[in-house]
């Protein structure tokens, strides 16, 4: 299937990054894009853009060249395709399927199996950066495919993201996105700590990571996350949520323990997770961590 003949595409998944991202691709009048989602309320937001709503999940699959998902994580893409809903059978030849959930790397490689079986191909793109990124069609997209797939959904991807890369064979994707959060949460623990020794000191917390984006600390985190949150204790909801963060991190200690490698920094942060989740925080932005140091 070259470039010219993808007419259609279906996009399941319509939250709080796959709703902005539905509309990017709107914007070329030449696709059909069908939607489908659990929120009727979110379908009929993006009809009300021009979107085409699916009948069901299977009428996604009758009617598109390319179909991308972007749910909340591995286990709803493994239910999609292999559990009750069994939409590995409804592909067809020379489909084009995209996850851009972050998923684990392995389900990857079984679905890309699967899926060149029934004549068809696939590719991992897990995406990056925040709510704003995404509609504004700047996200970091983080492919695993083969490079034949890539050049023909890049066009594709071009309306979602602006820094997009081809990480390598299929799974390659949804592992840098796994280690670029992993090291995220990490830095957002220490960012955590240096903003309660701060507090404790008496120095504004603000001024502290002003400071610091002129020194050798200086990271998106700390720009994003940390003068943007922590230091105006600035947690909201629908954000990238302890829940989800905590999920996306389990992925990277699977492949620790797969892999036989100890993850000291991985573990603490999990702990903070996990204890931010059990204090009544599961749905606030992650940062909110920084609450539960002690």
């Amino acid at each position: 299937m070259s470039n010219k003949k993808i007419k259609s595409i279906g996009f399941i998944g319509l939250g709080v990054m796959g709703n902005s991202m539905s509309k990017n691709l709107l914007k070329n009048q030449s696709w059909k894009v069908f939607v489908k989602d659990l929120n009727y309320e979110k379908e009929k937001e993006l009809e009300s853009y021009g979107a085409l709503i699916a009948i069901d999940l299977e009428d996604i699959f009758n009617k598109s060249d390319v179909i991308i998902t972007c749910l909340p994580g591995g286990d709803f893409v493994n239910d999609l395709y292999f559990g009750k809903s069994n939409l590995i059978s409804a592909i067809k030849p020379n489909q084009y399927i995209i996850d851009m959930s972050t998923s684990q790397p392995d389900l990857m490689v079984k679905l890309d199996k699967k899926i060149n079986e029934k004549g068809s191909f696939f590719a991992d793109a897990p995406i990056a950066r925040t709510r704003q990124a995404a509609a504004d069609g700047t996200l970091a997209i983080m492919v695993g495919s083969d490079l034949q797939t890539y050049k023909i959904i890049l066009p594709i991807l071009e309306y979602m993201g602006k820094d997009i890369m081809h990480c390598g064979k299929v799974g390659s994707g949804q592992l840098t996105k796994i280690m670029n959060n992993m090291i995220l949460f990490e830095t957002v623990v220490a960012l955590s700590e240096a903003a309660t020794i701060t507090e404790k000191y008496g120095m504004k917390v603000e001024t502290l990571f002003e400071n610091i984006t002129k020194c050798s600390g200086d990271s998106f985190a700390l720009r994003n996350h940390g003068l943007k949150s922590i230091a105006k204790e600035n947690y909201p909801s629908p954000a990238f949520s302890t829940e989800y963060a905590l999920k996306d991190l389990s992925y990277a200690l699977e492949l620790g323990k797969k892999h036989n490698v100890n993850l000291p920094g991985a573990k603490t942060a999990e702990t903070l997770l996990k204890k931010s989740i059990e204090n009544g925080d599961k749905d606030l932005y992650f940062p909110v961590i920084k609450r539960n140091l002690s």
